[in-house]
């Protein structure tokens, strides 16, 4: 389906305000790359191409803007914010601190079955890491839930909060990343290793697994940039 009627029939399908289709339908085109870094996101155009009219495409833009998925240009309106390896730098930084900490705090917290049951899923993720699924969908769709376990398992809303907005800008740059078989198999055996831990209600386990997942991740995407990414001029 073109991209257009795609969008369109996402906005018209739901039964949310104008305002939240449309934040939604830009905000996946984002994440996903259909609408790429320094796109110029003019109202009109996007009110045309959603299927909407131009107040709610502004209120979607507004919370983009928060979020720091767009920003405004001076007289080029708003734009799709780039992702270059030093703002890669500064967003691993951040999910050290706070992610080191949930998997502490979960494995402290958690329930030990959810974790173990996810520990077994993780175990068996190679299976989901088959061409049949060239998206990954099932494969993340599992680290997602992993994901929603620990912020539950946390009992803390505030650091659950700064994670999932984190996640927002993470899956950006992951979607630039190469995608690597052998590190997607490698990140699976880590997670497993990080619910594994948290089951065990073992922190410094799980502080340590998720430490080395991290470091990992962050080397695999710095070497696997593509020339989209690039240092800010």
């Amino acid at each position: 389906m073109p991209l257009i009627a795609y969008c369109a029939t996402y906005v018209y399908s739901s039964g949310m305000r104008a305002s939240d289709r449309a934040y939604n339908a830009l905000r996946e085109d984002i994440i996903e790359w259909r609408l790429r870094p320094g796109t110029v996101l003019a109202e009109v155009e996007q009110s045309e191409r959603l299927g909407v009219s131009r107040t709610p495409v502004r209120e979607a833009l507004s919370r983009l803007t928060a979020e720091g998925l767009t920003t405004a240009a001076g007289g080029r309106g708003v734009v799709v914010t780039d992702i270059s390896l030093d703002s890669i730098d500064e967003l691993f930084e951040l999910r050290e601190t706070l992610e080191v900490r949930a998997a502490a705090l979960a494995a402290q917290r958690g329930d030990p079955g959810v974790f173990a049951a996810l520990h077994t899923q993780l175990l068996l993720a190679p299976e989901l890491l088959r061409d049949q699924d060239p998206a990954r969908h099932d494969y993340y769709a599992l680290v997602s839930r992993l994901d929603d376990a620990i912020d539950t398992a946390i009992s803390n809303s505030y650091l659950a909060h700064a994670m999932r907005s984190l996640r927002v800008h993470l899956v950006r740059v992951r979607r630039l990343a190469a995608d690597d078989a052998a590190r997607l198999h490698a990140a699976a055996a880590e997670h497993a290793a990080i619910a594994e831990a948290i089951a065990a209600g073992n922190p410094r386990l799980a502080e340590a697994a998720t430490t080395v997942h991290l470091h990992r991740s962050l080397t695999h995407v710095k070497a696997a940039h593509t020339p989209a990414l690039k240092h800010p001029a």
